[in-house]
């Protein structure tokens, strides 16, 4: 049970945990790389830990200690070929762009994931793969886990992406790192470049110019040290809990400041946000810096096109937002919300309903009215840490307590997320 209070404050300092997809890509580049390579502000979240644990069966050596770790690898065609299957548990990130590396690698491996995982869409990844020449079987002819990848010599491809996906868009990229040729990829809408960044930092180029991403196969990976920023999508729920909340002032630390993730900010800017990025640092290839948000009057808005894919995991905790703005708030073009770990239209609507809100589903997005004081009530997180994080910061603002059926999902993302809602909570 999460206690609620009308008169809900929230003062002082977070250090947000680690980028989770960054994270990923330094264990992934990290294995593929020859030597060692280090990693500092690594998120000890579920799902990297699941990345961790593959890595580990395919023979590569990977130490943790607290939020540092280290990766030890003799290169990706050095790998071992895995005894037991490797389980991706509840992190598509894991299962898409492992594909696209293990594709191209010389080993051969079954991947699994949870129940979630087993339900969520494989052929838009597999179909490119196969295209490059990749032997990939799985159910329904590759759309669903368990999939069975029989690595070989893949070839660079030209391929237009048909939706906007990061997870896409990084396992062809993947792929085409160890495939022969030049691998071009055409994106409609940017989406997080984390791939490319990582890229350039273990030493390889690649190119991205109006939309095209160009990438010569065969470069060597140079091992190297990776700096992990905060993670915006888990700073989001501190940035909109500031905003609903009475009298608030937090300052949020080490935020990752990627421009094709800071749709959040851009959102709370134009709804009237008392916000300010005070700094903006750069690390190695990702920008970083603070940010401080307090209590705000907010305006309903329109929320679509290009925005979409720089916010798309922000979406639940944006329509949580909107029940506290004045009008109307639209969200559109979030259809890839309904491939989530779950439908996360269906998700948002149902369970903020329940609290009292005045939200309503479209084929891709939702409307909001507000605002509206919420009631308490018992939010279905359907195991997916957004939405449960959405019922825990809905709590701070109902009129009676609210329980999450299932708050344990948060630690795919957030592992200390109740302890720091606790530290900044005032009354």
């Amino acid at each position: 049970m999460i206690q609620s209070s009308k008169k809900a404050s929230l003062k002082g300092v977070i250090t947000i945990p680690g980028d989770k997809s960054i994270s990923h890509r330094s264990i992934m580049f990290g294995a593929m790389a020859k030597g060692k390579t280090t990693v500092d502000g690594f998120l000890l979240g579920d799902d990297c830990l699941s990345t961790i644990s593959c890595f580990q069966k395919l023979g590569v050596k990977i130490d943790v200690n607290g939020n540092q770790v280290s990766i030890e690898s003799d290169g990706i065609k050095n790998w071992n070929e895995p005894q037991n299957i490797l389980n991706t548990g509840n992190s598509g990130t894991t299962t898409r762009l492992l594909l696209g590396i293990l594709a191209a690698s010389p080993i051969y491996a079954v991947m699994i994931g949870d129940d979630s995982i087993a339900k969520r869409p494989m052929k838009r990844v597999i179909d490119p793969l196969r295209q490059m020449g990749a032997q990939i079987l799985g159910r329904s002819g590759g759309q669903y886990t368990p999939l069975a990848v029989q690595g070989t010599t893949l070839q660079g491809i030209t391929y237009q992406m048909p939706v906007a996906s990061a997870q896409v868009k990084s396992a062809i990229l993947l792929a085409g790192l160890n495939s022969e040729g030049t691998t071009i990829v055409t994106e409609l809408e940017p989406t997080r470049d984390h791939t490319e960044r990582m890229m350039r930092q273990f030493g390889v180029q690649v190119e991205s110019v109006d939309g095209e991403i160009h990438l010569s196969g065969g470069q060597q990976l140079v091992s190297t040290h990776i700096d992990v920023p905060g993670d915006i999508s888990s700073a989001a729920f501190f940035l909109v809990a500031g905003a609903i909340t009475d009298t608030s002032d937090i300052m949020l630390k080490n935020v990752g400041l990627n421009p094709t993730r800071t749709g959040i900010i851009d959102v709370l800017s134009q709804m009237g946000a008392n916000l300010k990025v005070e700094e903006s640092i750069t690390n190695g290839e990702e920008p970083f810096g603070n940010i401080r948000i307090k209590s705000s009057e907010l305006k309903g808005i329109e929320i679509g096109g290009e925005l979409i894919p720089r916010l798309i995991d922000e979406l639940p905790i944006i329509a949580l937002l909107a029940t506290q703005a004045f009008g109307t708030t639209v969200i559109r073009d979030a259809a890839e919300l309904k491939v989530k770990e779950t439908d996360r239209i269906t998700a948002v609507v149902n369970e903020l309903k329940k609290l009292g809100a005045t939200i309503e589903a479209t084929d891709d997005g939702m409307i909001i009215k507000g605002p509206v004081q919420l009631n308490g009530g018992t939010v279905t997180s359907y195991g997916d840490h957004r939405i449960g994080m959405m019922g825990a910061i809905a709590s701070l603002i109902a009129s009676e307590p609210v329980e999450i059926d299932d708050p344990s999902c948060i630690s795919v993302s957030y592992p200390n997320f109740f302890e720091h809602l606790k530290n900044v909570k005032t009354t």
